[in-house]
């Protein structure tokens, strides 16, 4: 053990849990062996003359008493009973080397605890009142040995009822967290989506125009058709890389997250500005760089208002403003169009301005749309508290 610190204990315990989920049996095996050995004990120390002796018989029969714990998970309460039968045949026909602890009980209720459910968990409860005095009779029928025993069965069906409320706690939490992953997931396609599939209408419903008018337009908003399309291809491999990693055909190296941040800002503003929407960009303040999570987090919300505007506001301009201040930044995105509006990611409150909202709020943040300076256009508006530079982790 020398060398072992608190991290190779928590690894060789995140190993056995791992052991254990996987072959459970294997573990039984092993934890057979185990009370085996502890079993032999008494049998291989030397004994005093005026103690049973220790023969094979008693010892062929104390491990009839480990056998049955092989199938402790398919029927304990079964194995319960045949432990009980085993040790009183023990102590009534032999009476061989006793031992300090009631090992095979006590594994087998606190299985019981874990695994069965209330109705042969109070059977099992019933029958330990009844079996532990009767064997405490067959004994010392001291209150001393009584007392312990109670004691150490109590213990261990305390302890197995606290395993099972823990692995309740973590199965709750681990669909919890596959919730929220969910919805994250969801808020990345239909970003990546949204967006990619109303700047290819847009430039799709200006071609044809364009080809009659214009044919040097025209081959420009199909070349924007084009690239965006491919970045939304590259996107969507990118999470699609994310949500294989770790399970088998996972591409080695592949990008724990798939958001761009706000060095991508630029190619996005010019992708919009293809469509023919004229979009000013602006930062004010001191800018310093921001933890990756905050970066795509305000990439995702700028895409997503752009979306909006270009599919719903029938605007002309369109600006986007990032105000660094002390302890936050502002988000701001201002369009010239019609105002509020509603349906899916409008003013209304669908999936776009919810997914804005919880970007914001998963940083601690806040967001709000409504009308436009002077009443006219649409404004989205995010604060995301940020790090000193100092405190950004890469």
């Amino acid at each position: 053990m020398k060398g072992l610190g608190v991290d190779g204990v928590w690894g060789w315990w995140g190993r056995w849990r791992g052991l254990a989920a996987e072959k459970p049996f294997v573990v039984d095996v092993g934890i057979a062996l185990l009370v085996q050995a502890a079993m032999t004990m008494p049998f291989v120390v030397p004994r005093p003359a005026d103690l049973p002796p220790a023969t094979w018989p008693a010892y062929g029969l104390t491990t009839l008493t480990v056998v049955p714990l092989l199938w402790r998970r398919r029927a304990p309460v079964l194995v319960l009973l045949a432990v009980f039968a085993a040790s009183a045949l023990y102590k009534l026909a032999l009476d061989g080397p006793g031992q300090p602890l009631p090992y095979t009980g006590l594994v087998i209720v606190y299985t019981i605890a874990v695994l069965s459910p209330p109705a042969r968990r109070l059977a099992s409860v019933l029958l330990l009142l009844v079996a532990i005095p009767a064997s405490v009779g067959l004994n010392t029928r001291s209150a001393r040995e009584l007392t312990f025993a109670f004691f150490v069965f109590a213990a261990a069906y305390v302890f197995g009822r606290l395993t099972d409320a823990r692995r309740r706690a973590q199965r709750v939490e681990a669909e919890q967290a596959a919730a929220r992953e969910r919805a994250r997931i969801a808020r990345e396609m239909h970003d990546i989506l949204s967006h990619a599939v109303s700047l290819m209408i847009v430039q799709a419903e200006a071609g044809p125009v364009a080809v009659r008018t214009a044919p040097e337009r025209a081959e420009a908003a199909f070349d924007a058709i084009s690239e965006t399309g491919r970045d939304a291809m590259v996107q969507l491999r990118r999470m699609l890389g994310v949500l294989r990693e770790g399970g088998d055909g996972a591409p080695e190296g592949s990008p724990r997250s798939p958001q761009p941040g706000l060095a991508g800002l630029p190619d996005l503003l010019d992708r919009v500005r293809a469509s023919g929407l004229d979009v000013g960009y602006a930062t004010t303040g001191a800018a310093r760089p921001l933890p990756d999570a905050v970066g795509a987090a305000v990439f995702r919300i700028v895409q997503e208002a752009l979306t909006n505007t270009v599919r719903h506001a029938a605007a002309r301009t369109v600006s986007v403003r990032l105000a660094y201040g002390a302890q936050e930044l502002c988000v701001e995105v201002v369009d010239d169009g019609r105002g509020p509006r509603s349906g899916p990611g409008g003013g209304g409150g669908g999936h776009g301005l919810v997914g804005i909202r919880e970007r914001a709020a998963a940083h601690g943040g806040t967001a709000a749309a409504g009308r436009g300076p002077d009443g006219r256009g649409f404004r989205v508006r995010a604060r995301i508290p940020v790090p000193s530079v100092a405190g950004v982790t890469r």
